[in-house]
Formats: structure tokens, C-alpha cells, sequence
């Protein structure tokens, strides 16, 4: 699989000589977690007018983009809902997958940093215009996984931490599906505890097969009438994966949310056949940013 890029088209807090908002095209490279040095990691940024704000501008950018990289990346992740069938067109018009995701760590990241010290530089710059650049997603009921990944009555899920030392080691791991990012991304000490879900399934290759086609956000628990842990994908859907029915297993949800909170954001989901199991059917390493 080749390189991930994550992409953002919208409107900045700098007005034009016509007291227009200019807009800006980002572009940068997915980080994975063999990726040590975060500097070398492709970022392309390009500026444009309200009347060149079209999917033809976009397909122009990404060729731009793709000629100073030199390389094509294998997909594209975008997140603002606004733009959606802009973005989309304009990415297919270029030859590229292109998927609504909440998977955009680093583009967020990237985002907040040019609202905090690149954007007040520009000439042009209006505070009153100024707003945030990352998206509210709405949050959507969760549903029950499709029966085709389901397992049985015998399938049960952990709610545990390790330390981010250990993830220093993951790409000795045994992982059949997923994902990962360097922790140094997200500035984690050595010894911070990274909670996650595990889900334990007969039916654990089938589940993480299927998790691996979804644009994996992050999980959060909902404390509603039927309390729970959900899996937030794309930008609008949500999957039930464990069902809290006690007040024991609530706590635990609500000391995965503590400890998520304490990591910056950074758990994880894995997927095993069974507790005994040395290796992962899938892996991801998540952020709720």
C-alpha cells in the first residue's frame, strides 16, 4: 500500500484586496509508525481566490502536489463535510481513492499550528473572521457490527493499558490489519499509559478484515440510557463494539476515558482470537482529537 495523504480545501481568516477570504488547498502525508523523522514527511500548502474555489483548481493542485512529492499517493482523507462532492470529484478527476474521514491526526494538527502562528502573520489577517478549522462531526446513534463479522455468545472484550514504550516495538508485532502514527506526533512520554479495547471474537481475521475497510476515527463512550463503547468511523457513523451493563463495566469505560484523556487523545482497538493468542488479528493505533 502506498503513502496516505490527508487534505483540506476551505476558507482562511485572511482577506484579499477585495475584503474576500482567501482560500488554501493543504496537502500532507499520513505519518506511520515507522516514520521517525516527522520534518521529512511531504506537506504541500497553496493559496487561491473565492473564483478558482472549483474541483478543476483541486485536480491542478494535486498534480502540482503529486509532481513535488514524486509520488502518487495510494489514497487521499479528507474531513470537511462541507466540501464533500468538491473534494471528491476533484480527487477522482486526479486518478485517486479519495474517503470522508475523522483519520486526519496529522492534517488537524497541522491546522491548529497555522491558526496559531502562521495565519495572524499574513497580511490580510482578520481576527473577527478567524474560526476553527477543524469540524464538529456529528454524533450519530451506533449500530450493532454486521452480522457477517459478528461472533458468538463466547466472544468477550478487555478494557486495558500498556505503556508507550511498548509501542516501540510494534513493528516487530504480529498484525494481520491496521494502522499506526509515531507517538512522538502527539509529544507522549515514554511512560504515559495508552489505554484500548480489545475484542476477543472466533471470528477475529472476518472482523478486522472488515474494520480495515472503514476510515477508523477513534472510540468514545457514550453514557446514554444503555451505556457503551463505540467505534467512530468516516465522519457520521458509529458501531456499537461493547455494551457496558453494570456499574462495574461503566466504571471501566469511564477510567478508558480518563486515561485517553490523560495520553492526548492516543488509545488503541485490537482484535484477537483469544486472550492466549501472540498475535493480532488487527491493531490500530487511534486519536480523539
Amino acid at each position: 500500500m502506498g503513502k496516505i495523504w490527508e487534505l483540506d480545501f476551505y476558507s482562511r481568516p485572511i482577506l484579499d484586496d477585495n475584503n474576500k477570504k482567501l482560500w488554501e488547498i493543504l496537502i500532507c502525508e499520513s505519518p506511520t509508525a515507522i516514520d521517525t523523522d516527522l520534518n521529512s514527511l511531504f506537506r504541500y500548502s497553496q493559496f487561491c481566490s473565492n473564483n478558482e474555489v472549483n474541483s478543476v483548481t483541486l485536480k491542478k493542485v494535486i498534480a502540482t502536489a503529486i509532481e513535488k512529492s514524486g509520488e502518487t499517493p495510494s489514497k487521499i482523507r479528507f474531513f470537511r463535510r462541507q466540501m464533500n462532492n468538491m473534494i471528491i470529484k476533484g480527487c477522482e478527476d486526479a486518478g485517486i481513492a479519495v474517503f470522508s474521514s475523522r483519520h486526519t491526526y496529522a492534517l488537524n494538527q497541522w491546522l491548529e499550528e497555522r491558526n496559531e502562528n502562521f495565519y495572524p502573520q499574513q497580511q490580510g489577517y482578520d481576527e473577527k473572521a478567524r474560526q476553527l478549522n477543524t469540524v464538529q462531526y456529528p454524533q450519530s446513534n451506533a449500530i450493532n457490527l454486521p452480522d457477517a463479522v459478528k461472533g458468538d455468545k463466547k466472544d468477550k472484550w478487555a478494557l486495558v493499558n500498556l505503556c508507550a514504550k511498548d509501542f516501540a516495538e510494534m513493528k516487530e508485532w504480529d498484525i494481520g490489519f491496521g494502522e499506526a502514527f509515531p507517538l512522538s506526533m502527539i509529544n507522549i512520554e515514554p511512560d504515559t499509559i495508552i489505554p484500548g479495547l480489545i475484542i476477543f471474537s472466533q471470528r477475529a481475521l472476518p472482523l478486522a478484515g472488515w474494520m480495515s475497510g472503514l476510515e477508523l476515527g477513534y472510540l468514545r463512550l457514550d453514557k446514554g440510557n444503555f451505556p457503551k463503547i463505540s467505534l467512530e468511523t468516516g465522519v457520521s457513523d458509529s458501531w456499537i463494539l461493547a455494551n457496558l451493563t453494570d456499574k462495574a463495566t461503566l466504571a471501566e469505560g469511564e477510567n478508558f476515558e480518563r486515561v485517553k484523556k490523560q495520553a492526548n487523545g492516543v488509545h488503541f482497538l485490537a482484535v484477537q482470537s483469544s486472550p492466549e493468542s501472540e498475535s493480532f488479528a488487527g491493531f490500530w493505533l487511534l486519536l480523539d482529537n
